[in-house]
């Protein structure tokens, strides 16, 4: 079992296949483990790595609180581990913030980001306003019913439990983590960077809107959107195909598209 070492923190990760990097960054609920149904579907294209971050899966709990400030240079010390080039990161909810920051520190590395389901931490005062506003539409909400379709969820009970049980092998909570958006970076550091960004959302999240993240693009021209139909916060679980499509899709025209 492979683990890497950031600053004394060992971390867990895993390859699969071979052909260009992708770099799964899990979410708040999540670790290596929830990206099953992505790594049986791209290892026969790509070399896919999964991790967990600190705090998270097999990773190193130990640490009497989670910094998100740290969670850059654990998906750093996994490409540094392997030695990887032309990353292409694909980050889920909170993961995209630590993926965008790591793609910016070492844009050597990652030659694109893929903010999956969010704004990546951007610091910019009209994303700010709304994506609080979308918050405040989902704290209304059960958290099960933020991230997954009541529809599924009545005629997927078993997949649903499986994903509730997949945040029980985590120490780190949502609410465990501080400075997760502090000192985001700003639109001109990202276009700076030479990091190509691209932002990936279904048309159902509940968590955030596509009217945001749609703003969010319109105010980096350069970046990539894509919207996927009918798909919720957590599509990569409830609609690994259309997702799997997308990510593939991605991988194939971001980044210089080296192989490992």
């Amino acid at each position: 079992m492979p683990f890497a070492d950031s600053d004394g923190t060992s971390l867990y990760y895993e390859r699969h296949g071979s052909g260009p990097v992708i770099l799964f960054v899990h979410g708040s609920g999540g670790n290596h483990a929830a990206w099953w149904q992505q790594v049986a579907a791209l290892r026969a294209e790509f070399t896919v790595v999964t991790m967990d971050l600190r705090g998270f899966g097999k990773s190193d709990s130990s640490m009497p609180e989670f910094d998100g400030q740290d969670f850059p240079g654990d998906v750093l010390a996994v490409m540094e581990a392997e030695d990887l080039t032309d990353v292409v990161l694909v980050g889920q909810s909170i993961g995209s913030v630590a993926a965008l920051r790591a793609g910016l520190l070492r844009p050597d590395r990652v030659g694109a980001v893929v903010l999956g389901h969010s704004l990546g931490g951007i610091s910019h005062p009209e994303l700010r306003e709304l994506a609080a506003a979308d918050r405040a539409e989902a704290v209304k909400l059960p958290v099960i019913d933020r991230l997954l379709t009541r529809r599924f969820q009545q005629e997927h009970a078993d997949r649903t439990f499986l994903f509730q049980q997949m945040g029980t092998f985590n120490v780190a909570r949502m609410a465990d983590l501080r400075n997760l958006d502090t000192d985001g970076p700003s639109l001109r550091d990202i276009e700076e960077s030479g990091v190509e960004i691209a932002f990936l959302l279904g048309e159902k999240d509940a968590v955030l809107s596509v009217k945001t993240v749609t703003r969010a693009h319109e105010l980096l021209p350069a970046s990539r959107l894509e919207i996927v139909p009918d798909a919720p916060h957590s599509m990569y679980w409830e609609t690994p195909g259309p997702y799997n499509q997308a990510v593939a899709h991605l991988r194939r025209t971001l980044g210089r598209k080296e192989a490992a």
